[in-house]
Parts: structure tokens; sequence; C-alpha cells
């Protein structure tokens, strides 16, 4: 399953108050964590009326709950409401019964678990990097195996 497209500028004052709002471990006080301008939903494709979501990120995270940030565009209006939840309790084992990939969303998120989502965008970029290593490296690419020939 593709990952949603649907992006959106961070309201940075309602992040902020939402942030002060987790509590710290006794006897630590937090550090404001460096916030980005937007926010990309983190759910796989999902029905139009479903809220977009994306995880803040939180130096301390109170009772094993994590920020998540939730939007809606209607009347066009977008709407955004902030939300501690327990993480996904979903485990997939691939080849051990011992290791395996938690889902990374929150507790009763719609869509797919989070290793059924793609991100092409992300995978295309993985790739152009790896190619560069390689041209870099003076190992890769057709056009160096070429250029060597005469």
């Amino acid at each position: 399953m593709l990952q949603c497209t649907s992006f959106t500028e961070l309201p940075e004052m309602g992040a902020r108050v939402a942030l002060m709002g987790l509590e710290d471990e006794p006897g630590e006080a937090a550090e404001a964590p460096e916030l980005d301008a937007f926010l990309l939903c983190e759910l796989g494709e999902h029905e139009e009326g479903v809220e977009h979501a994306a995880q803040l990120p939180s130096v301390s995270a109170s009772g094993g709950r994590d920020l998540w940030m939730f939007w809606t565009d209607g009347d066009g209006r977008r709407k955004f409401r902030f939300a501690e939840l327990l993480p996904c309790p979903a485990v997939i084992h691939r080849l051990s019964v011992k290791d395996g990939d938690a889902c990374v969303l929150f507790d009763r998120h719609p869509a797919a678990h989070s290793w059924d989502v793609t991100d092409p965008l992300a995978d295309l970029m993985a790739e152009r990097i790896r190619e560069e290593v390689r041209r870099d490296r003076g190992d890769g690419g057709a056009e160096g195996a070429r250029g060597g020939r005469s």
C-alpha cells in the first residue's frame, strides 16, 4: 500500500503547547525538540473522511505514549488536533519468533500497519543516493563500464 501523500504546515504554536503538556520523567526537564515546518501523513492511503496523522518528535514520551498531530480538510479550512496515544501493539515476525518489526503508528490506527506502507519518493531518493555513491567509488553505473572500453 502506498503512503498517503497529504502534507501540512505545522502549526508551531499549537505543537509547542501540546509538547509542553507532556509529562517529563521524574527529575528530568525535557528540552524542546526540533520541529519540521511541514508534516507528511504517515498512514497508508485511506478514505477521504479519515484524519491524516503525523507523529511529532518528543524528548520524553509520557507513559509510553507518543504525541500525534491529526488534520482534516473541510469547508476550505484545515483543522488540527493533537493527541497523546499509545503505540500500535502489532509486531510482524519475518524470520525469527524473537526478532520482529513493530508498527510505528498509533494504537487502533486506520488502514495498514507501517511495514505495509511504502513511500515511493523515499525509495527513489535512496536509489539515487546509492547510484551517486557507486559513481563516486568508480564501480557503478553503465557509464563507468562503457567508458573503460574502446
